[in-house]
């Protein structure tokens, strides 16, 4: 008899344990879902920004250009092209705004300090919304790996979720270290 209530308590147990295990990677998944939602949408602000600050004639005709064109290729780029037209608007960016002579000359026509405010805002917002989804991916990852995860199918079918790779790094001149007084 007391054997019994020893193996209803240990089935129990790992009936517990599995459903705090699937529940927690139930909460990362959403998680990571929110994450990406948050990161679409700075990333669609940058992009917009971009291209609004592309379009002001604040800009030469040549750095104009160039910066609407990235800018819409990351707009319009599907989910498979995504992280390369991102890294290239980011690229795109650090080519334009790369000398602060060409921040200075922004910022001094009219109009061009809200400009330059909403581009440093957007380009800031983006690496800290990418490194906030890829943690989320790096914990469910992790959790995912257990062989328990494995074993017992907890996942059920979520896809196995992936980092959003890019390069984010902002232009020297738009970041607080780099930005003329």
């Amino acid at each position: 008899m007391s054997t019994w209530i020893w193996v209803a308590v240990a089935v129990v147990a790992v009936g517990l344990y599995l459903s705090w295990t699937a529940g927690r990677l139930d909460r990362l998944h959403s998680r990571i879902d929110a994450a990406r939602a948050a990161l679409d949408a700075q990333l669609l602000r940058r992009a917009s920004v971009s291209q609004e600050l592309a379009t002001s004639s604040l800009l030469d005709p040549a750095a104009s250009i160039l910066l609407y064109q990235a800018s819409h290729a990351a707009r319009q780029a599907d989910e498979e092209h995504r992280e390369m037209a991102e890294s290239e608007l980011s690229q795109a960016l650090r080519a334009v705004f790369g000398e602060p002579e060409q921040v200075a000359a922004v910022r001094a026509a009219p109009g061009g300090e809200e400009a330059l405010r909403d581009l440093t805002a957007a380009v800031r917002r983006v690496p800290m919304a990418r490194r906030f989804h890829n943690d989320g991916v790096r914990a469910a990852r992790a959790v995912r790996r257990h062989r328990i995860v494995r074993y017992f199918r907890l996942a059920g079918h979520a896809p196995f979720p992936l980092a959003f790779e890019m390069d984010d790094q902002p232009p020297v001149s738009l970041t607080p270290e780099g930005a003329p007084r």
